[in-house]
């Protein structure tokens, strides 16, 4: 379930070349405050992918509730013993 969670999150990636230097800056607005830059899409696709993993994993510490994305929501069930 985590893996089509993260599949949903960066469909929603966005990327902008910026003027003064060239890189390439990528964000996810369904995850506030993830974004990332890179000389390439490909790197900042990549860097974007794991900088979500580790938003995801945050949020599961803290207990934070996670967005619904595009119908997927991804659930944490903790043992009561």
């Amino acid at each position: 379930m985590f893996a089509e969670y993260l599949k949903a999150v960066m469909r929603h990636a966005e990327f902008e070349v910026l003027e003064d230097d060239g890189s390439i800056y990528g964000h996810l607005p369904v995850l506030p405050g993830a974004w990332a830059n890179a000389d390439t899409e490909a790197e900042c696709r990549r860097e974007l992918e794991e900088i979500a993993e580790e938003w995801i994993l945050l949020a599961i510490a803290e207990h934070d509730p996670l967005p619904v994305i595009d119908g997927v929501q991804l659930r944490v069930q903790t043992e009561v013993g």
